[in-house]
């Protein structure tokens, strides 16, 4: 088969069809290489102060053991860059060899110092050199060009440090700390992000430096993946080296949410081949956050390389800007409806009011009413066992078809059709039906059959290890053929639970929906052991659907939390405080509050955020709403009724529900 090859537009990527790592120059590390055919890295970073050695050395000790092959440390100031030698020199003397990297923001004199005692340095675009007050500047070339200079004055010692020492150096730009000269000019975009990090590439090369890790973070992973795909591409287009990329989610919160939100953003660009080491930012000890990273690392490692790529016509994919694909609206699936959820009870011989309590749905007998909660889906497969009672409002069941075929009560149920049922000419319920199909048996006839049909929903399934490229390669032929079926993406997880569940989940399904492609989510598993348990696993996929799509900002039902991972700079206990927060804030659907340690990663991380909590001094916070302080100092023992207080204010704030569904 011929081959079309990508357009210049879109070329951040070998092949869409299929995964192929990106080819970039080796960075020297230590003795930890990194890029090139070297294994994808995992690091993360300390939480401790930077000041307490050997708080700092037990601390880096454990995150060895749990899998980091780079230990992070922060460096804020002159003193915890110095006390870098102190860590160090324990951390050998116990035998452990890991490379360490300096966390820099603000502080040239403090990067110049570490850059002679560790073996890499992180420095921040957006802070280094540039200052971030909120303001918009109008600059004309000019004196945009005095600033540039400006800044590679400053930039330069630290590079010439780098050369004669051989310390390598991350240059990661943060979506929320673009500096106020970078937003002026491009905005608050993935564009603005990537020229952020070029500027101080461009002066590395025409200084003859190239140990030169990237990276693109954003605690919007959808912004994130944009981000890093348009740098592959900027880098190319400039015959720029194609340096190795750190991939990782800021601010990605703590538990399921935020594996979820870390496993959007990352997992979709290694499939994309992208990334050469990966951390995940978790509120949580930094020892948990490798063994997620190695999850997300191992699940495209030991994939076969494929050459193959089939002709597709690119042209209409949109990699570096949401757009979403155009579908038909069939009842409520389709064009500007949000992505349905569908749960699956086709398993179980009965089906109980009780049973519906896993998938969000509860039924009061004393009040003799349903009652749903976030995660109440929008269609239940029941397959071959009809469920005996009337479901609640807002609740459609599909069946399989030969089971609706022979139904007394046809129009209040919808069928599941197979691939041959429908070309067979299966007789179709008036209003919706359900086409279930292998991608791979998705033929040219079988889509020219779809597009003259208004009342078929396709649910598209995979067993492909590599279901994202496999989805994405479906997704542009249904484009290119102007079908415009609405598509549910289906993916049976069999036994898998747990971590791993939840970061296969979220990369296989979440990517589709961050590039626009998807109208509903139907996750699920073949289930083992009893009843209880079985329904215990349809709860957790029903749950992940709904947070999957949460994370990739397609259907927002719940409270969203952008909390920092802690690190030495952190004012005050992060697990505890967005634990208190959750409490008693997490019943208001669709507010962003941020929670951050310190002023670093605070205004500018938050700029996504409706509202935001930042540590600004020992048992002091800075209350925020969106970019604008609103209240300094304000004691912490106070600080959260004066959050709740400013959210009552704007009128987005709502009691929470009392009545007995808010405990099941």
């Amino acid at each position: 088969m011929s081959v079309l090859s990508l357009p210049e537009s879109i070329r951040f990527t070998k092949n869409l069809n299929a995964y192929n790592r990106r080819e970039t120059r080796v960075v020297n590390i230590g003795d930890t290489p990194l890029g090139g055919s070297y294994p994808i890295r995992v690091q993360s970073m300390t939480t401790v102060d930077t000041m307490d050695t050997k708080g700092s050395v037990e601390q880096s000790i454990r995150m060895i053991e749990a899998g980091c092959e780079y230990v992070r440390i922060t460096a804020p100031s002159i003193k915890e860059a110095e006390n870098l030698r102190n860590i160090k020199k324990e951390l050998r003397a116990r035998g452990y060899n890991t490379p360490l990297v300096a966390d820099i923001h603000f502080t040239p004199n403090a990067a110049e110092l570490a850059a002679r005692i560790v073996e890499k340095v992180r420095v921040n675009p957006g802070n280094y050199a540039d200052k971030k007050r909120f303001e918009e500047i109008e600059y004309t070339d000019e004196t945009y060009q005095l600033e540039l200079d400006r800044i590679r004055e400053k930039f330069i010692p630290l590079v010439n440090i780098c050369k004669e020492y051989g310390t390598a150096m991350r240059i990661g730009t943060n979506h929320g700390s673009l500096s106020d000269r970078i937003m002026s000019r491009y905005g608050d975009t993935p564009l603005g992000m990537v020229e952020s990090a070029l500027e101080f590439i461009r002066i590395c090369e025409d200084l003859n430096y190239y140990d030169i890790v990237v990276s693109m973070k954003s605690s919007n992973p959808q912004v994130m993946v944009q981000a890093y795909r348009l740098l592959v591409q900027k880098l190319d287009e400039e015959k720029l080296q194609p340096y190795p990329l750190h991939l990782g989610v800021t601010e990605a919160g703590e538990a399921e949410d935020g594996r979820i939100k870390s496993a959007v953003g990352i997992g979709t660009l290694l499939e994309d081949g992208l990334g050469d080491t990966v951390r995940v930012s978790l509120t949580e000890e930094p020892e948990y956050e490798a063994p997620v990273a190695k999850m997300l690392v191992d699940k495209v490692v030991g994939r076969a390389t494929s050459s193959e790529n089939v002709q597709v016509d690119y042209s209409k994919y949109q990699p570096f800007e949401y757009q979403k694909r155009e579908t038909q609206e069939v009842v409520n699936i389709g064009r500007d409806n949000v992505p349905r959820v569908i749960a699956d009870l086709s398993k179980f011989d009965e089906i109980s009011t009780k049973d519906l309590n896993a998938i969000g749905h509860f039924y009061l007998p004393e009040l003799d009413k349903w009652a749903m909660n976030d995660t109440g889906v929008d269609y239940v497969y029941s397959g071959s066992n009809p469920i005996p009672f009337m479901l609640p409002n807002g609740l459609r069941e599909i069946v399989d078809y030969v089971v609706w075929k022979e139904h007394e009560q046809k129009d209040t149920k919808y069928p599941l059709i197979s691939r041959i049922e429908f070309e067979q000419g299966a007789d179709l319920h008036p209003k919706l039906n359900f086409l279930l199909a292998d991608i791979r048996e998705i033929n040219d006839q079988l889509i020219d059959q779809l597009k003259t049909t208004d009342n078929v929903i396709l649910i598209g399934k995979t067993s492909s290890p590599g279901a994202f490229a496999e989805f994405r390669k479906m997704m542009l032929k249904l484009m290119n053929q102007e079908c415009q079926i609405p598509f549910i993406i289906q993916r049976d997880y069999d036994e898998m639970e747990g971590d791993k569940l939840t970061v296969y989940a979220a990369t296989d399904v979440g990517g589709l929906l961050i590039d626009g492609f998807g109208d509903g989510v139907m996750i699920t598993g073949t289930g083992v052991g009893s009843k209880d348990s079985q329904l215990k696993a349809v709860k957790a996929y029903n749950q992940l659907a709904f947070g999957i799509l949460q994370a990739a900002r397609t259907r927002i039902t719940k409270t969203e939390y952008i909390s920092c991972p802690s690190c030495g700079r952190t004012l005050f206990d992060l697990q505890e405080t967005t634990a208190m927060i959750r409490k008693r804030t997490d019943h208001l659907k669709g507010v962003k509050i941020g929670i951050m340690g310190c002023i670093v990663n605070g205004p500018g991380e938050m700029a996504d955020a409706d509202y935001g909590y930042v540590g600004s001094g020992k048992g002091k916070i800075t209350l925020y709403k969106g970019k604008e302080v609103v209240k300094r100092g304000v004691p912490s023992k106070q600080a959260l009724d004066e959050l709740i207080n400013l959210i009552k204010e704007d009128g987005k704030w709502i009691e929470p529900k009392q009545e007995e569904v808010a405990t099941l």
